[in-house]
């Protein structure tokens, strides 16, 4: 095969849209935590000097929003007024209703899991590879660990003149047997004004790329660290940011494909999440079997119906039984009806908030049920003995 370039970026914890990703899904875990059975889809919008935050939610509990976005605010780290936006003078704008009855009516189960319909009509996709030990592709784990490292130099002090903005792009070379090495990185790092960039640029390359690269680099690798020359405004300030506008920065980095619907501020009702989830894990449990060595898996869902309309999977042709094999043990083994899916990854907790930032997948250490591989050794039972 021919050799190829797949690039993939990521974004810190304080970009404005993953700002507003972070503070539906605070709100989101609020709720959730008293009142495990809330419907909510919420939504935020950032700009200069505020946060509006809007959607709908039924619950019986009471949570203070306006506090809850502040105090999600403060932990991001805007918390000084001289970086033009921050927790305690922004402005928090709330529009709340309930969730629609004709939604609730196809939705609302009585306790009966089985009968539970999806919360709206989509479909979502799932992904696997063998390019890295997390079963992702290369290219999105590596911008990722890049915006977690940015993050952790900044909160450590170790690079005082970093502010809460920022992103990584990671292009990666492929030949015909997957990844080879890195061929660019572009870092764009929020700052304080009137530092020395050419100081900068090394602090990056020495306490960022270098320590997440490192393995992957060579002398050909370009390097293009706040490639505009400075990023002293950031933020809300120069930036408007939007709940679910990173949705491929939140899946795959763009390989594989992806239904179009957004995660954070959704309740697991709401299959845009939960069948996602569930998808991701199809995929990673199907490659950890060895079943296929990349899968991609769709599942497809009608508002107020609990059986989905559609499950296709695909194998890129790495597939080492029939395809026909893998699906009949994935219709077998895996729960797809939302409210299965909500049990059998116990969903009904407030686990959303570190969802939010640097991905929704590939993080198997920070306990997300749907990066387990538990049913490997099922999988191949059910293709040796069917």
């Amino acid at each position: 095969m021919q050799k190829f370039y797949f690039t993939s970026e990521s974004v810190t914890e304080g970009h404005p849209d993953k700002i507003c990703d972070q503070v539906s899904d605070a709100i989101l875990d609020e709720i959730i935590k008293n009142d495990p059975n809330a419907r909510v889809a919420i939504e935020a919008l950032t700009k200069k000097g505020f946060i509006v935050i809007a959607g709908e939610i039924t619950t019986n509990t009471y949570v203070n929003i306006q506090q809850t976005a502040r105090n999600t605010i403060k932990k991001i780290g805007y918390n000084n007024p001289a970086f033009g936006f921050d927790y305690e003078t922004s402005g928090v704008l709330t529009s709340i209703s309930e969730q629609s009855d004709d939604i609730a009516a196809g939705v609302d189960s009585e306790g009966n899991n089985q009968a539970q319909g999806a919360g709206d009509q989509g479909i979502m996709s799932g992904y696997a590879c063998t390019e890295t030990p997390e079963l992702m592709p290369l290219p999105i784990m590596l911008a990722h660990r890049l915006t977690k490292r940015l993050a952790q130099v900044r909160k450590d002090g170790i690079v005082k003149s970093l502010r809460p903005d920022g992103k990584a792009q990671v292009t990666v070379e492929y030949n015909g047997s997957g990844p080879v090495r890195v061929d660019a990185v572009v870092l764009s790092s929020h700052h304080a004004p009137g530092i020395d960039q050419k100081d900068f640029r090394i602090k990056m390359m020495r306490n960022v790329i270098q320590p997440i690269c490192s393995n992957w680099i060579d002398a050909e690798t370009s390097f293009h660290i706040n490639p505009t020359g400075r990023f002293a405004k950031g933020g809300p300030v120069v930036d408007a940011g939007v709940t679910g506008r990173k949705i491929i920065v939140d899946t795959y980095g763009g390989i594989g494909s992806h239904g179009g619907g957004a995660f954070s501020g959704k309740d697991p009702s709401k299959v845009d999440r939960s069948a996602a989830y569930m998808a991701r894990h199809i995929a990673k449990n199907i490659v950890a079997a060895d079943l296929a060595d990349e899968c991609e898996v769709q599942i497809g869902y009608a508002i107020g119906v609990a059986k989905p309309v559609s499950l296709y999977i695909k194998t890129y042709d790495s597939a080492k039984v029939e395809i026909d094999k893998i699906i009949d043990a994935v219709k077998d083994i895996f729960p797809l009806k939302p409210g299965e899916i909500i049990d059998y990854f116990d969903l009904k907790r407030p686990i959303y908030l570190k969802t939010a930032c640097y991905g929704h997948f590939g993080w198997e250490k920070e306990g997300y049920p749907w990066e387990k591989k538990n049913k490997v050794e099922e999988l191949k039972n059910y293709i040796n003995y069917h």
